[in-house]
């Protein structure tokens, strides 16, 4: 499987992957050691580049004690916690004695950086280990946990959820050893895991409001909690909502009394509250990996999108009995209701399904191709050259005007005979649901567009742009209508939310509207909109400032929308450098409408495109998560660390005007550093793999044998190691490029394309949610009539079945053997 690596303007690339482990400077004595140690942690790739013979392991070491010191002296006063001994859950009880002379031994442990935000399985690789081992972490956690041991070389934890961490510490380095048995050997060998203090980062991203107006519901993931402002009076009040909450809706029951219901990521349940009593909510069975919710009230059902198993459930809000569940396409997340359909965006594809909501049953598929109308934007002149769409953000529907309405970045723009990389061009698309058909595309050719909310009656769309922080509002008639012209002229207004007067900024004040750029609005970050009732308000949710701000839009159509005040939801000046590095990650400084989320939807993945200029072609869009520790970036590989990476593509994403500043640098490589790899849900309560997986395709496997044939017969450990299953993983086999015969482009216009062979081998861990596959995407994607297809929803058995014998041993496997392999490579 190869890995892509681009360099592209608005491509944070690959991963966006480093060894940067800067911390926040803002804080306690703790807090400016473990940031100055941070700083030389980023250097220590250049140091090693520059004098190869230098010992940086010995650095990592002596550094090691320094963050140690440090970390103790934050964790000073604080209650450590630490878990019963014994055996994890399900382990069973041995009594074997330890082989003479020899000693357990940590080699390894995985991944390497996880987070606080909810419960993370974790790995353990060594030698000679046997039941009754704990795994000890050192301060600030001061845990013991009980591992499972399967065989002498692997053994398996479980981190508990929301470790507690001093709220201005934004990662916390680790130490990990074994401790064995009384009476046993003393085990040998350490590793660091890394902890990123996700629970302390207030991050508010989804705002619904109750059916009467008077109260807004803000979804803040990463504390589990959903906040309930109250409009008239300001007043906040806030709800435990469970593990790793991802999505809200608000609806009145066939009796007309208002509900409120809450999906989770890491929690398999639909969480129902009366908005009308104080009662405990009701918990129905939901499917784990939730992303989106969208409710039909009046005929009790729940649709529930989840990237689990790909797939739509409609729930009954009754007894929670599933009704049907339906397979789509990657990663869905955006959902709406039309008259007897549901539209369902996925954030990999590009595509809009239309799925009848009584039985799932798929209706079509609409996504844009050669020769779409596209209207506005840098994109509009290569409409001949559109191969796909971009992923749905936000989704809203209307009987009434009959149309969908789409935000996204616009067609997906493939080889073109100029080589131009235009790609993103945020804005909003019309699609008629009847026919199944995409209309236009009306794009603003800057910023990314998040969120809508319509006015059906005044025929008003509102669209929230995080990228340059803005509101437009958009006469949705124009946008649909037959000429092109009328859908030029559809903006009525742009809109600034400014930030709060105490919200940091990325540059001075002078440095913004100039030379075409955004404004410190951008510093705002408007995600969601809500509309009032009556239509004469409109509440913006501000994801940066973590405020909602109030609008006047009585006179809307006549431009003259006006912000009324700012309502703050959530305080919080704890780890400010982070909080500057997200502002960055999604910001559209130079409004060329790139950004690093535009390519990397949350920190995750986005599809393909087309760019790099060097060599240029149709890539996959890479992960973030988790990438810190798998340097370099690129193909050819010419990025060392996130630090290089965030200078390179943060100044050709701004199209150079400005270069970000060496603040700017060190702020976006920090906060790209702490985006880590969600866990894996095919692990079971104590940490380890399951016994048997399903397959996406139906098939059965067992990880146990298939870690056995990854290790022998399969021979994959040569190019994907454990702990994170990639070379890059150390200094010493990181940039070894390899030709392992799978295809190097996706047979769309290849004349325009630079087809090189040779990549790195990516990384594995998480591997389960990563589609399509390959550098070049193929595992995934085909080509048909000059756009791409969908071709497998399970990428990982394209690459065993379509693998030669340049690619490690899975061409020898048995169907059966290959399966099991599958549910192992599922598992990490």
């Amino acid at each position: 499987m190869g890995r892509i690596l681009h360099d592209t303007p608005g491509c944070c690339l690959r991963a966006g992957k480093m060894a940067c482990r800067s911390a926040s400077v803002v804080g306690s004595l703790a807090s400016r050691h473990f940031d100055e140690t941070s700083r030389r942690a980023v250097d220590w790739e250049m140091l090693q580049a520059r004098d190869p013979g230098r010992d940086v392991t010995r650095s990592t070491r002596r550094w090691g004690v320094v963050v140690g010191i440090a970390l103790l002296w934050a964790a000073a006063g604080l209650v450590a916690l630490r878990l019963s001994r014994g055996a994890g859950p399900g382990a069973a009880p041995v009594r074997e004695p330890l082989p003479k002379g020899t000693a357990p031994r940590l080699g390894s442990l995985g991944p390497r950086l996880t987070s606080n935000e909810t419960s993370q399985p974790l790995s353990v690789h060594g030698e000679n280990l046997v039941p009754g081992l704990r795994l000890s972490l050192g301060p600030p956690l001061s845990l013991e946990l009980p591992l499972t041991v399967v065989d002498p070389g692997h053994a398996f934890a479980r981190l508990p959820a929301h470790v507690a961490l001093p709220e201005n510490m934004s990662e916390a380095l680790v130490q990990a050893w074994l401790v064995a048995p009384e009476g046993r050997p003393a085990p040998e060998g350490r590793a660091t895991l890394t902890v990123v203090n996700d629970a302390a980062f207030p991050d508010l991203t989804t705002m619904v409001a109750s059916p009467d107006g008077r109260t807004l519901f803000i979804l803040a993931p990463s504390m589990d909690t959903v906040f309930a402002l109250d409009v008239a009076s300001g007043r906040v009040a806030r709800r435990a909502v469970g593990d790793g909450p991802s999505a809200l809706a608000t609806w009145k029951d066939a009796r007309g009394h208002a509900w409120l219901g809450v999906v989770h990521r890491f929690q398999a349940e639909l969480r129902v509250y009366s908005l009308e009593t104080d009662a405990p909510p009701r918990v129905l069975p939901a499917p784990a990996g939730a992303t989106g919710l969208e409710v039909d009230g009046a005929r009790g059902v729940a649709f529930i999108a989840e990237h689990v198993e790909d797939r739509v459930h409609a729930v009954s809000l009754e007894d929670g009995r599933e009704r049907w569940a339906s397979g789509v396409d990657p990663n869905p997340r955006a959902l709406a209701r039309w008259k007897d359909l549901l539209a369902v965006g996925s954030l990999q594809t590009g595509q809009l399904e239309l799925l009848r909501q009584s039985d799932g049953v798929r209706v079509s598929t609409v996504v844009p191709g050669p020769g779409v109308a596209i209207v506005g934007g840098y994109t509009e002149r290569f409409r001949a050259q559109v191969m796909g769409g971009k992923a749905p953000r936000a989704l809203v529907a209307s009987e009434k005007l009959g149309r969908v309405f789409m935000a996204s970045l616009g067609p997906n723009v493939g080889p073109n005979p100029q080589r131009m990389e235009p790609t993103n061009n945020g804005g909003v698309a019309v699609v008629d649901p009847a026919r199944g058909e995409y209309v236009r595309h009306r794009g603003f050719g800057a910023g990314v567009t998040e969120g809508l909310a319509l006015d059906e009656d005044a025929g008003l769309l509102y669209a929230a742009d995080v990228g340059i922080g803005r509101v437009r509002v958009l006469d949705a008639r124009a946008l649909m209508a037959a000429s092109d012209e009328a859908a030029r002229g559809a903006v009525l207004q742009e809109l600034a939310m400014p930030p709060l007067e105490d919200m940091p900024r990325v540059r001075p004040a002078e440095d913004f509207l100039k030379k075409g750029r955004a404004g410190e609005e951008l510093h705002s970050g408007p995600r969601a909109v809500v509309l009032s009732p009556d239509a004469r308000t409109l509440y913006v949710l501000n994801r940066f400032t973590r405020a909602v701000a109030v609008v006047d839009v009585r006179d809307a159509r006549a431009g003259q929308a006006r912000l009324v005040r700012q309502l703050p939801v959530v305080e919080s000046r704890a780890q400010v450098k982070r909080r500057l590095g997200q502002v960055l990650y999604y910001a559209d400084l130079g409004r060329t409408g790139i950004t690093c989320d535009g390519c990397h939807i949350e920190g995750h993945m986005g599809g393909v495109f087309y760019e790099k200029t060097t060599p240029n072609r149709v890539y996959r869009s890479p992960t973030v998560l988790g990438s810190r520790d798998t340097p370099p970036y690129f193909t050819p590989a010419s990025n060392r660390n996130l630090l290089e990476t965030a200078r390179h593509v943060g100044g050709r994403n701004r199209f150079h005007n400005p270069d970000p500043s060496d603040e700017e640098v060190e702020a976006l490589a920090f906060f790209s550093s702490l985006l880590s790899t969600p866990p894996n849900p095919f692990r079971g309560e104590d940490g380890a793999p399951l016994q048997e997986v399903t397959l996406p395709d139906g098939h059965k496997g067992m990880p146990a044998r298939g870690r056995a044939l990854f290790e022998g017969q399969g021979n994959c450990t040569k190019c994907h190691p454990a702990p994170l299953y990639a070379l890059d993983q150390d200094p010493a086999t990181r940039s070894q490029f390899h030709d392992v015969g799978t295809p190097l482009a996706l047979p769309l216009r290849t004349e325009y394309q630079d087809l090189v062979p040779g990549v790195a081998a990516p990384s594995l861990a998480g591997a389960w949610d990563v589609w399509p596959m390959l550098t070049s995407a193929t595992a995934g994607y085909g080509v048909k009539d000059g756009h791409l297809v969908v071709e497998t929803r399970f990428p990982l058995r394209a690459v065993l079945e379509t693998a030669g014998p340049k690619h490690g041993g899975a061409s020898t496997l048995s169907p059966a053997e290959r399966d099991d392999l599958l549910a192992f490579l599922l598992t990490l």
